[in-house]
């Protein structure tokens, strides 16, 4: 057993038994940019994209016909896919019981809306492109200036070879020499959660990458990442310190027009990125958790798991001897991927229990949270080559307090009969309460929470340590297609990890199936005419 099993049981006792360093405060004014800077370098700027009518939700989600992601990217559609995941859309300035609210009308901690969610609001997640001679602009390695909806040149060459080589045998399977490499800088995220940083970050690689799978499928695209490849390999080419930014996925993109199929030579090996992003924070600490984590999970990070090495992991199967209680057809999510990407956000004790959720309404967020248990189709092994298989890791259970046509109690979710099992009658709004930590979020005025769960002691021992990035990407797809989702349908959503966790296995029985419940999602209708200010920018 490695590292990463002490940390998964940290995690599960953290309500409980503190992480350490127990005492840290973050000094909020020597805070770290929420991008990297890279001084000097040349920007190209990203054209507009544009967006087909038909780019539905119900179709990103594959609820409707569609083309099978057979499309081909141009740079057109790669400036939309980044803009509308990851770029800076509006300004959000509303009362709401968030500790942060004080702040957020002084221009400088302003906070600005993005299509992904992120824990805190810190985005750490790093982008890059690599693209070598088949793409539209001079070979070389870029970094998106979430900023500006820029890419930034780092390096000029073509070095598609290296990111070929670092995938191995995927490579084989989805010729290309356009990749899209997803990096983790840990301050921008340690500096407030320390060593529960990690635990952190991985869930926000995965509500990145699902939305870029939805926002993809809309478009008849196909998005999967590859989670498994010499990680320090791409670190040394990115002219990162593997101890201060993991990498975490590449994407390969099939490219309009692409010669893919003659790839290039070999690159020297010294070639790497010279320019540094330059910290603003003044005092940087490291984490022993962190370091420990990053050395745990990337050490054997080239060894590709074998074809169905996670099966023994899957989320176990509903209990067919609970009580049914059946779900009525999901209500429809016709509007397009952009616009209920622009509308996300968290609610922020907002709920109103006097207005209940539709059954209708809990059956579409359901579903839109099955599709991202699988956070990857079944190309080789996993997450495009993450491991997976098509293996759904995440279960899915629903705190219900008020739904239309349900009662009150605990259940669990049949994702291919799309219904629920009654785990526990009764009403759960004081055991969600008392087992909540913030004060942002009455959770009982929530018309449901949805609680996602994975084998995660199963899921390290099939694929390894580097298993728990999977583990933690898998959750974070599921908490950003329920909030597109509630986006689409009108109704709030906020997600939250400060619950005690071991107090949820207790109360849904999860110790015999070795479930880890590792989120929250409350979902439900807000109180009517809320104070807010709005200003798009993109």
């Amino acid at each position: 057993m490695g590292y990463a099993h002490d940390y998964a049981a940290a995690i599960m006792q953290r309500g409980r038994v503190p992480m350490p360093p127990v005492d840290f405060v973050p000094n909020w004014s020597d805070g770290p940019r929420k991008a990297k800077y890279y001084p000097g370098v040349d920007s190209l700027p990203l054209p507009a994209a544009d967006y087909p009518a038909d780019a539905s939700l119900d179709r990103a989600f594959g609820f409707a016909d569609g083309a099978p992601g057979a499309g081909e990217f141009d740079l057109t559609s790669l400036s939309g896919m980044l803009l509308d995941s990851y770029g800076l859309t509006g300004r959000r300035l509303g009362v709401q019981a968030n500790t942060d609210l004080s702040a957020l009308p002084f221009y400088p901690l302003a906070n600005w809306s993005r299509g992904s969610a992120s824990g805190g609001g810190l985005y750490p997640v790093s982008v890059y492109w690599v693209s070598g001679p088949n793409g539209p602009v001079t070979p070389g390695v870029h970094y998106y200036s979430t900023r500006h909806h820029t890419m930034q040149r780092l390096l000029t060459g073509d070095v598609s070879g290296e990111v070929r080589e670092a995938l191995g045998g995927y490579a084989n399977e989805t010729l290309t020499d356009q990749y899209l490499v997803l990096g983790i800088k840990y301050w921008q995220n340690s500096f407030k959660y320390n060593s529960f940083s990690f635990h952190a970050v991985s869930m926000d690689l995965g509500a990145a990458v699902q939305t870029w799978r939805m926002w993809a499928g809309a478009r008849g695209l196909s998005v999967e990442p590859a989670m498994w490849f010499d990680e320090a390999r791409l670190q040394k080419l990115l002219g990162v310190d593997g101890d201060e930014e993991g990498v975490f996925a590449v994407v390969p993109l099939k490219w309009a027009q692409g010669r893919a199929s003659s790839p290039t030579g070999p690159v020297p090996g010294d070639v790497s990125v010279r320019h540094r992003d330059i910290e603003r924070s003044r005092a940087v600490f490291t984490f022993d958790a962190l370091l420990k984590m990053q050395a745990a999970t990337s050490e054997h990070a080239p060894e590709r798991p074998a074809p169905g090495a996670l099966a023994p992991a899957a989320a176990p199967p509903v209990n067919p001897d609970l009580p049914l209680a059946p779900l009525p057809a999901a209500r429809p999510m016709p509007g397009d991927v952009r616009t209920v990407l622009r509308r996300r956000r968290s609610s922020f004790g907002r709920f109103d229990a006097s207005r209940p959720v539709t059954a209708e309404q809990l059956a579409a967020c359901l579903a839109a949270a099955g599709t991202g248990s699988r956070l990857g189709g079944d190309t080789g092994t996993g997450p495009g080559a993450g491991t997976g298989d098509g293996v759904r890791l995440a279960k899915l259970y629903a705190f219900v307090n008020h739904v239309d046509g349900l009662e009150p109690g605990a259940y669990e979710y049949d994702p291919d009969a799309r219904e629920l099992r009654l785990v526990k009658a009764g009403r759960p709004g004081e055991f969600l309460q008392r087992n909540y930590f913030l004060s942002n979020y009455n959770l009982e005025q929530a018309g449901a929470v949805l609680v996602p769960t994975v084998r995660t002691s199963a899921v390290l021992d099939a694929v390894g340590d580097r298993g728990y990035r999977l583990v933690n990407a898998t959750i974070g797809a599921v908490a950003q297609s329920v909030y597109t989702a509630c986006s689409a349908l009108e109704l709030g959503c906020g997600v939250a990890l400060g619950f005690d966790n071991v107090s949820y296995i207790e109360e849904l029985g999860l110790d015999a199936t070795g479930e880890a419940p590792l989120l929250i999602m409350m979902i439900g209708n807000e109180r009517p005419a809320p104070a807010d200010f709005r200003y798009e920018i993109a």
